[in-house]
C-alpha cells in the first residue's frame, strides 16, 4: 500500500526538483570535459550528490564518481557517463556550447543529451528516494564514468574487475527519448596497413606507393559494408573507412606505408574474429600483403591511470520477457499511464562491457534524443529530465518489491 501511494508522489516530487535539476545540468555542461579531462565535473557531481544525501561518495582511482543509496542485499546501477566530445567548429553552434541556453522547455550546451542528462536526472532520484522513503533492501550505486566517448566500457571494466562492483542489473541512461531500449549492435576498431618502398617522386617505377595498393582494399571494403549480416531485431552489420594515413620520406617522394581505421559495427552473430577474417579474405588484401589488427586503447585517465583494452566492444540484446526489462516496463505504465515503446540504441553504450563482457543484464532509459549526440547545438528537454528521474527513483524499489 505504501508503495502504490509513493507512486502517486514520485511525480510530483520531480516535478518540484525541476529547477535544481536543470540548474546542476546546466553547471555540468559548462565546465568542458572532454575524454580524460573529466576531473573538475566529476568533482562537481560528487558535491551535488553529497548535498542532496547519498550515503557515500567515493571516487575510484581511474576518476570514476560512485555515490551509494542504501544498505540492502540487491545491489542495483545506474549508469552515466560524464564525458563529452568536443565541440567541432564553433560556427555551427547558435550560442556558446559551454555557457549553453535554456528556456521554458529546453537547455542547450555541449553534453546535456550525450549524456549529463542522465546524471542530473539520477542524483535527484536520489533525493526523491530519500523525501519519499523509497528506500527498501537494496543498494543503489550511481555512477559517472570516464572515458566512454574515447573507448566505451573501459570505465566498467575497472569497475567490475578493480572497483569489485557487480550489481544484478545496471539501468543504462544515454538518450532514449524516453522509450525503453534492450540492446544495440556492438563494435570493433580495425586497421588495416599496406607497404611499399619510397622513393624520389620524379620516377615513381623505382618505388611500390603503399597508397596504390590501398585504393582497391577500400573499394572492396565498400562493397563488402553491403553484404553484412542483417539482424531482424538489432539490425545490419556496418563498416566504414573512419581515417587514413601515410608515411613518406617527403611530398616529392613515393609513399612506403599507408594505413586506415575501419569502424566496424557488429550486429547479433558477428564475433570480432569473423569481422577481422572478412577482411583478410578480401583479394586486394591478400594481393597487397595488407596487416589487418585490431586496435588496443591505452590513453591515461585524468587520473594519470592506464587501463590497456582490445578496442572490441561486444553485442548485448536483454530479452523482451527478462525480468528487468518487465520491470521498467511496469514503472512506465504506473507513472504515466501509457505503453512504452521497447526498441534499441543505434549507437554503442558503456553496456558492451557491462552485458556484452559480463553478462550483467542492461536496460536503457534516458532523457535527450539519440540525433541530438555529438551534434553542434546539442540540446534536451526538461519534462525528459523530470520524467527520467522519476523513472530512476521508482525502478529499484519495484524490482526489490517484486
Amino acid at each position: 500500500m505504501a508503495l502504490d501511494l509513493n507512486k502517486e508522489k514520485i511525480l510530483d516530487m520531480a516535478e518540484k526538483y525541476k529547477p535544481e535539476i536543470c540548474r546542476f545540468l546546466r553547471d555540468m555542461a559548462q565546465i568542458p570535459s572532454e575524454s580524460c579531462g573529466e576531473e573538475k565535473v566529476i568533482l562537481r557531481i560528487k558535491q551535488e550528490m553529497e548535498k542532496v544525501g547519498f550515503d557515500k561518495v567515493e571516487i575510484d582511482p581511474m576518476g570514476n564518481v560512485l555515490g551509494y543509496i542504501g544498505h540492502g542485499k540487491h545491489l542495483i546501477a545506474m549508469d552515466a557517463h560524464i564525458d563529452t566530445v568536443g565541440i567541432g567548429d564553433r560556427n555551427l553552434w547558435k550560442y556558446d556550447p559551454y555557457e549553453g541556453y535554456e528556456d521554458d522547455e529546453v537547455i542547450l550546451g555541449r553534453g546535456v543529451t550525450d549524456q549529463e542528462g542522465g546524471m542530473a536526472s539520477m542524483v535527484y532520484a536520489g533525493k526523491i528516494i530519500k523525501d519519499l522513503g523509497l528506500e527498501g533492501d537494496y543498494t543503489l550505486v550511481v555512477t559517472g564514468t570516464v572515458q566512454e566517448e574515447d573507448c566505451d566500457g573501459l570505465c566498467w571494466q575497472y569497475i567490475v574487475n578493480e572497483d569489485k562492483v557487480k550489481p544484478e542489473f545496471v539501468v543504462i541512461t544515454e538518450p532514449t527519448s524516453l522509450n525503453i531500449y534492450r540492446g544495440h549492435r556492438g563494435r570493433m576498431e580495425i586497421k588495416v596497413t599496406t607497404h611499399g618502398i619510397s622513393c624520389h617522386g620524379s620516377a615513381p617505377e623505382r618505388g611500390d606507393n603503399a597508397i596504390f595498393k590501398m585504393a582497391p582494399i577500400l573499394n572492396e571494403l565498400k562493397d563488402l559494408n553491403e553484404k553484412l549480416i542483417n539482424d531482424e531485431f538489432l539490425g545490419k552489420g556496418t563498416l566504414t573507412v573512419s581515417e587514413i594515413f601515410f608515411s613518406s620520406p617527403s611530398r616529392c617522394a613515393v609513399a612506403d606505408g599507408c594505413s586506415i581505421s575501419v569502424d566496424r559495427r557488429l550486429t547479433a552473430g558477428e564475433t570480432w574474429e569473423y569481422a577481422i577474417d572478412q577482411i583478410k579474405n578480401l583479394p586486394s588484401v591478400k594481393a597487397a600483403k595488407a596487416e589487418v589488427e585490431m586496435y588496443t586503447y591505452e590513453r591515461p585517465s585524468y587520473t594519470g591511470l592506464k587501463y590497456p583494452t582490445e578496442c572490441f566492444f561486444p553485442t548485448w540484446v536483454l530479452p523482451e520477457d527478462h525480468k528487468v526489462c518487465q520491470n521498467v516496463v511496469t514503472c512506465y505504465k504506473d507513472l504515466f499511464k501509457s505503453e512504452p515503446k521497447v526498441d534499441k540504441w543505434t549507437f554503442s553504450t558503456n553496456a558492451v562491457s557491462i552485458m556484452g563482457r559480463y553478462k550483467i543484464p542492461c536496460i536503457g532509459f534516458g532523457p535527450g534524443h539519440e540525433d541530438q549526440a555529438h551534434a553542434p547545438n546539442e540540446k534536451t528537454w526538461k519534462d525528459e529530465l523530470v520524467k527520467c528521474a522519476a523513472m530512476y527513483a521508482l525502478i529499484p524499489i519495484s524490482y526489490v518489491t517484486k
